[in-house]
This record gives structure tokens, sequence and C-alpha cells, in this order.
């Protein structure tokens, strides 16, 4: 088992490499000369190469991949351009509400996805079933940002429920955190429920079919504990394993969900900073969600291999 575990870590460790060396050359991938992006139409040519040398884009790219690379191991994920105040300090404001709406959404989803999925399987072929795969498809079907101007329309404008936008700390005010957070947390999670509900009815249907569970049948269990206790129990490592992809999807999500509600997070920062091409921001950002998401899946193949003894290492 520890082999298997260290090769994966070992493979991490390359993509991040390879995610940091395609993150770096986004300088270089970008249309034209960055430096005379950021100087503007009436800069002169002292003031490109001024801006050049301050960026290190006169020196060879490696030598300015390894100093880049260099600063980002030790924390220093460099200077926003227009700003000017450090990227991690931009980050570190920012970050809050991110993690609030990927946290409240998650939850959601997994508090009501897996019962819809369980309850899909017990009851294959009904109304219930066709009703909870009807929601999986509509959910997969239409973008997160049509759902959030209907709810935005229905429950902010003409309801006036909560706000339109704008985001409210917990620490500032629970009550207020929890109405700036709702409308962001079910327009995101219709997604997430309709993918891990899907994957629960799959997994508890393969369950279910069990000879244990007909066993358990005969022995006069109530079906309650039959599903809870032995069919969700067996059938847990592809919906563990679902959620944690679910997490990871969050990274595109939230952008998007940020954008539309005006929400300050990392999402909207990165939108900013892509407007105003904000190179610095750009890459940070862009690693820090690439090491979630590679991190996220390292987890997975962990949990996986714990969880799942017909691995072999």
């Amino acid at each position: 088992m520890a082999p298997l575990i260290l090769r994966r870590v070992a493979s991490t460790i390359l993509v991040m490499t390879f995610v940091a060396l395609f993150v770096f050359g986004l300088l270089y991938l970008a249309p034209g000369d960055p430096a005379a992006i950021i100087a503007g139409d009436l800069a002169t040519q002292a003031d490109v190469e001024r801006i050049r040398a301050s960026l290190g884009l006169d020196k060879p790219f490696h030598t300015q991949f390894l100093s880049w690379a260099g600063g980002m191991l030790q924390g220093d994920l460099g200077t926003s351009i227009f700003s000017e105040r450090p990227v991690a300090e931009l980050i570190a404001q920012r970050i809050e509400p991110t993690l609030a709406l990927a946290t409240t959404t998650i939850v959601f989803s997994v508090i009501i996805a897996v019962p819809m999925g369980i309850v899909a399987a017990w009851r294959a072929g009904s109304w219930v079933d066709r009703l909870v795969m009807g929601f999986a498809v509509l959910g997969f079907s239409v973008p997160v940002f049509v759902f959030a101007y209907v709810l935005i329309i229905v429950f902010a404008a003409q309801l006036q429920l909560v706000p339109v936008m704008g985001y409210v700390s917990i620490f500032e005010s629970p009550a207020g955190f929890f109405r700036s957070i709702a409308l962001p947390t079910l327009a995101l999670g219709v997604t997430y429920v309709a993918l891990i509900a899907r994957i629960t009815r799959a997994s508890m249907l393969e369950a279910i079919n069990q000879d244990y569970i007909r066993t358990a049948h005969a022995k006069g269990l109530g079906i309650v504990p039959i599903l809870f206790r032995h069919a969700l129990r067996n059938a847990s490592v592809p919906i563990v394993t679902t959620v944690g992809i679910g997490i990871a999807l969050l990274i595109g999500g939230v952008v998007v969900t940020e954008s539309v509600f005006a929400i300050p997070g990392l999402g909207r920062l990165t939108v900013d900073a892509i407007l105003r091409r904000d190179y610095p921001i750009i890459q940070a950002v862009i690693l820090i969600f690439s090491a979630v998401y590679v991190l996220i899946n390292l987890v997975i193949d962990a949990t996986y291999i714990l969880l799942d003894p017909r691995i072999r290492y």
C-alpha cells in the first residue's frame, strides 16, 4: 500500500512541475509583448524596456522560471502590477468568501444528493426514480449562470427574501452570511447535487442487488438499517470519489458564481486580473487552483487505495 501511495505522490509532484511551467509560460503565451501591454499605447520604448527589466523578462527563460519557482516555494507570489501590493496579501483578503461558498456548496450537495440517490435506487423504476433522474439531467444540462439569474429574479428581485449580490462575513453577522450565501450556494450546488445523486443511485443499485442485502431482508431487518448500515457502507467508495471530484470541479463554478453575485472571492479576483492583464495575480491564482485540484485527486486516490481491498500494490 505504501509504495503505491508514494508513486501517486511522485506523480503529483511531476504534474505540479508541468503546471508550474505552463503557468509561468503564460507571460510568453499571451499575445504581444507583456511589457508593452502593461506599459500602454503611449509608453516609449524606454518605458517598455524598464518594465521588462522590472519583470525580469530580459533574462533567459530558465533563469526567470527558477527565480519565480523559488519565490513561490518560499511563499512569495509576486507583486500586483496595477495595485503594487503583494499578491499573497490580495489572495488572503479574498480567500474567505471562496472557501465559504465552496464549503456550503459541498455540504448542501452531500446532504441533499445522497438521500436522493438512495431513495431513487430503493424505488428504481418508480416515479420517484424518474423524478430524481430527470432532475439530474436538468442539473447537468443547464449552466450555472442560468440557475443563478433565475434565482436572483425569483428570490431576490421579486420576493426580496435575500440580497441580490454581495457577501457578508460569518464573523460579522451569521444571519447576514447565510442570507448572502444562500443563492450562490443553491445556484452552484444544483450541478453537484445532480452529479452526486446520480452516482449514489448507481452505486446503491449495485449494492442492493448483492446477496448480503437479500440475507438482511430474510433476517427481518428494516429498510433503513439495510440501506444506510449495509448498502451505503459498501457503496461509499464511488460516492466519496465523486464528492472529491466535485470539490475539484468547484474551481470553475466558483469563478462564474462569484462573478454573477459580485462576491469578492478568488474567482472574482481572477476575472478582474484577466481583464486588467495583471499577470502575477493570474499566475498565482491559477497555480493555487491547480495545486488544490491535484492535491484533492491525490487524496481521492489515497482514500480509494485504503478503502478498496481489490487494489494491488
